[in-house]
């Protein structure tokens, strides 16, 4: 049996279900009887982790954007870790809007889950690795403590507690 044990607080959203989400949702777009003739559009861009939505209008731009949450929802990914862009005027008339897809904690963040742990005055200690936070412990039960009290806490980000060991 291990001496210490540890988790880490990470963020990772799936591409692979992020991927197949836009694609249920461009399926029922194209399907869609409000949407004949439209020019509404999701597309993925890997390489900057984010989502680039456009239509014709607001309102369908709205609509497009219902469909993909729907769609992400059923897939597992959580909406708190999708960062919305302002609404703004594209090419032909149309409107976009860039939905950034967070990877990893914040840093400013991370320092405020490192501050929480170190409140609860138990014997662990954490720190900061990139883009995740390592907690290491002697006892199961602290580590169980530090969880709950951390999935209490609203930080507006979407946070997995992985590598529990």
């Amino acid at each position: 049996m291990a001496d210490e044990h540890s988790f880490d607080i990470g963020c990772q959203v799936d591409m692979q279900e992020v991927t197949n989400a836009v694609n249920q949702s461009m399926k029922e777009i194209s399907q869609r009887f409000d949407f004949k003739g439209s020019k509404s559009n999701i597309e993925i861009d890997k390489g900057n982790n984010a989502i680039i939505v456009t239509s014709d209008d607001e309102f369908k731009l709205k609509n497009v954007l219902d469909i993909l949450q729907a769609k992400l929802v059923k897939r597992e990914v959580s909406l708190k870790a999708l960062s919305y862009g302002k609404a703004e005027p594209a090419a032909a008339n149309t409107v976009k809007q860039k939905i950034t897809l967070q990877q990893g904690v914040p840093i400013d963040k991370a320092k405020e889950i490192v501050k929480i742990v170190k409140d609860m005055k138990l014997k662990v200690s954490s720190e900061i690795q990139g883009d995740s936070v390592r907690v290491r412990g002697k006892k199961l039960d602290d580590l169980q403590a530090i969880i709950d009290k951390i999935k209490g806490q609203d930080f507006d980000i979407h946070l997995q507690f992985t590598n529990y060991r």
